[in-house]
């Protein structure tokens, strides 16, 4: 929050509202995570560009596996890494982490209700 003097609070608001504190959290973490993916994407074109074109005015054959070998296997890490952030929905479904937050939540205030 240095950067941004975005609060997830309000006067309206509670101190203790953690539905909202988490919420604001778990978005600029997500964001995070996709100006990442989107730094990692531009860096892999630019390089491979430059490594193919590199590649292919230095050696007398274009079309050999050495050529596109950083590309493949660069390409793969990269749609790993575009499933860590994008992909969550296709594996889990929608909204399970929240569902999952919910229910550790309740389970929570269970345990605190079951001693007071």
């Amino acid at each position: 929050m240095e950067k941004y003097n975005i609060e997830p609070y309000n006067e309206n608001h509670p101190k203790y509202d953690y539905r909202r504190e988490e919420a604001y959290l778990r978005a600029q973490k997500r964001v995070k995570d996709m100006e990442g993916f989107y730094w990692h994407a531009a860096v892999y074109f630019i390089i491979n560009i430059f490594l193919i074109l590199l590649i292919g005015i230095n050696s007398g054959s274009f079309w050999h596996f050495g050529t596109f070998a950083t590309p493949i296997f660069w390409g793969i890490g990269l749609f790993f890494h575009y499933m860590s952030v994008f992909g969550k929905d296709l594996i889990f479904g929608k909204n399970w982490e929240e569902r999952k937050i919910k229910e550790y939540m309740a389970k929570d205030e269970e345990q605190q209700r079951k001693y007071e």
